[in-house]
């Protein structure tokens, strides 16, 4: 059928662009890897796309930019639905509103796998007593304490505790967030998909 066909390609499509931005994002944070010809033609590819999303002030915080996240979840999504009418030669609501759920969802699980690794860490320097004055933790601290902050004022209710116990804290609530929000998903996404339309 014409319209397989056509979703075919377009998913190939998607999915090389998808790949594309990732490899800028990631050269992103070492800037002197987009410095050559290659960089540069990389960049006014996908540079457009991103950069409709980095205007989007709901991605955004003071200290991080969510946006390139949110750029290639859309692009998870409309590959994954391409896929299924290169295959199936049709779409359902519900599959389509799983497809959304997952992308959304996916996006979320990988800022609470993220801060969530980065506090365990955390921990493990603590308690080896590693240097914590290193540049790279003055970094991670950047990134943790706004979160820790939000999340031991609403358990602790402005008590005071040490860091270690808040590190602590922060983590064994974000891994349960991350654990409950991913069984909560597969529940509703099971739901969606048992739509008849």
């Amino acid at each position: 059928m014409l319209i397989t066909t056509i979703a075919k390609i377009l998913g190939a499509l998607t999915s090389t662009y998808m790949l594309l931005c990732a490899l800028r994002v990631f050269m992103s944070w070492a800037p002197g890897l987009g410095a050559g010809k290659a960089g540069r033609l990389l960049a006014s590819i996908v540079d457009p796309y991103l950069s409709a999303f980095s205007r989007i002030r709901l991605f955004k915080t003071e200290r991080f930019d969510f946006s390139p996240i949110a750029a290639l979840a859309v692009l998870s999504v409309t590959n994954n639905m391409l896929t299924t009418i290169a295959y199936s030669g049709k779409i359902s609501l519900g599959f389509l509103l799983n497809l959304i759920l997952g992308a959304g969802w996916s996006a979320v699980a990988f800022v609470l796998s993220f801060v969530s690794a980065c506090a365990l860490i955390r921990i493990i320097v603590f308690l080896a007593r590693l240097n914590s004055l290193h540049p790279i933790w003055v970094v991670v601290d950047a990134i943790l304490n706004p979160i820790l902050y939000r999340i031991n004022k609403i358990i602790y209710r402005g008590k005071v505790i040490d860091y270690l116990q808040g590190l602590i804290t922060g983590f064994l609530v974000l891994l349960l967030a991350r654990t409950a929000g991913g069984a909560l998903v597969r529940i509703l996404g099971s739901l969606l998909l048992s739509l008849p339309f």
